[in-house]
């Protein structure tokens, strides 16, 4: 009596691939197919005859390696698409286009025929950043009764109208209510030190970076102005600016030239490429950060891989998403339709080259999961169970101490892909034994 059925559950899970290097390779690979199958046939002839009257298949014991490797569909991209946080308001007079890689200082998009510009951070631009008037010169500019208007026609209401554009103003015109002009003072904070950065990287100097706003950094601000083709205030207002981790790759864009720049005009990826693999939440073993793999592109070529982020959270089960219509009255867990639950797993790429001309498509994922060299190996459905316990393999006529009825016993290894690897004092490679039926 065989223990297929028990062999096969400790097999079951989506792995394929076991490579088998050595003697016997192509014979091991086509029989243990059939054995499987239970198609051995019933010739009798010199390796066929024999064993309890069974007429089984009869192979060889091969040595080789045996690998058991994990293997999953992935899809070639550039990672999931972020939303630009434009706070600038007005017409959208210029778009990039699609794919574009846009880097460091350079625009993102044009509002009002205005540049928003690209630079690197965590941080989002959340204020305006610039000299900020004194205490005491917005003190003044109350006690005067609101006559302290600039001249040229800017007047104090102008600051209420928008907050975050005082927030970086010199507050010189504000401040005219007392006998004496009050100076501006310099801005301080960590985002202050995250712009400095990318000023001072952008080849613009005389100022400290720090997380000081200073007058200095006010001069260089305007040196950068003018090089925009921008009035030089020296001041810089959270539209002006958006912060990414890098150079970025557009996306797509959600409005047209000519229309408000309102909600998310624009979203970027990164300018890597990378796989996206929904893994099955009940097989993660291989999904571990770090785990190297091979990725097979559409082009049929294979490419080294690495994990580098594994999500969290699981996706719930079920036949495709809320609007699939898999809700309490689908059929419950037993559906046709319903799907496992899956964890994001990201790979990435440390050589981009190696990826060709490929931008998206397809691909599958294959990691090693155990690999045992120079060992012998059988076809799962050569093991039999004997009476005394344990397993064993039927002796084929024809090989050492062979005939009908006659057992070793084995100890078994690596299960993969309906090959078994197996070892015992009276086992020895090129052996027949035979596949029951």
């Amino acid at each position: 009596m065989t223990e297929r059925g028990a062999d096969d559950r400790r097999v079951g899970r989506r792995r394929r691939g076991p490579v088998i290097l050595g003697s016997g390779i192509l014979l091991v690979a086509v029989v243990g197919v059939v054995g499987a199958l239970g198609l051995g046939g019933g010739g009798t002839g010199a390796d066929g005859a024999g064993g309890r009257g069974t007429g089984g298949q009869a192979v060889r014991v091969a040595r080789g390696t045996l690998t058991d490797r994990t293997e999953i569909d992935g899809r070639l991209g550039h990672g999931p698409e972020v939303p630009f946080q434009i706070k600038m308001s007005g017409t959208v007079t210029w778009l990039p286009e699609s794919d574009k890689i846009v880097r460091r200082g350079e625009t993102v998009l044009r509002i009002d025929d205005r540049p928003v510009v690209l630079l690197y951070g965590s941080l989002p631009m959340y204020r305006g950043l610039g000299m900020t008037e004194a205490e005491g010169a917005a003190a003044g500019s109350s006690d005067s009764g609101g006559d302290g208007g600039a001249p040229g026609g800017e007047t104090a209401g102008s600051n209420g109208a928008d907050g975050r554009r005082s927030n970086g103003a010199s507050g010189a015109a504000a401040g005219r209510g007392g006998d004496a002009q009050q100076q501006p003072v310099p801005l301080h904070g960590m985002d202050v030190n995250q712009f400095e950065t990318n000023l001072s990287a952008l080849g613009y100097s005389g100022f400290t970076v720090d997380e000081t706003y200073s007058s200095l950094t006010a001069a260089a601000v305007k040196r950068w102005q003018k090089d925009l083709g921008l009035p030089q205030t020296g001041r810089v207002d959270a539209g002006d600016v958006v912060y990414a981790p890098g150079p970025v790759r557009i996306a797509s864009t959600g409005v047209r030239v000519g229309a408000d720049a309102v909600g998310n005009p624009l979203s970027y990826t990164s300018t890597s490429r990378m796989v996206d693999v929904a893994a099955p939440a009940s097989d993660m073993n291989w999904a571990r950060q770090g785990s190297e793999v091979t990725v097979e592109l559409p082009d049929g070529r294979s490419v080294k891989g690495k994990v580098t982020r594994v999500g969290k959270d699981a996706s719930a089960p079920g036949g495709g998403g809320a609007d699939s219509g898999g809700g309490a009255d689908s059929g419950g867990d037993g559906g046709s339709g319903t799907k496992a639950a899956t964890v994001s797993v990201v790979i990435t790429f440390d050589d981009q080259s190696s990826l060709g001309r490929l931008e998206s498509g397809p691909v599958t994922v294959r990691h090693v999961v155990t690999q045992h060299k120079d060992v012998l190996t059988v076809p799962v459905a050569a093991l039999v169970a004997l009476a005394e316990g344990g397993h064993g393999l039927e002796l084929a006529e024809g090989s050492e101490g062979g005939g009908t009825g006659r057992f070793v016993p084995v100890k078994t290894g690596l299960f993969a892909n309906g090959l078994v690897e197996v070892s015992g004092p009276r086992l020895h490679e090129g052996m027949k034994v035979r596949i029951p039926r």
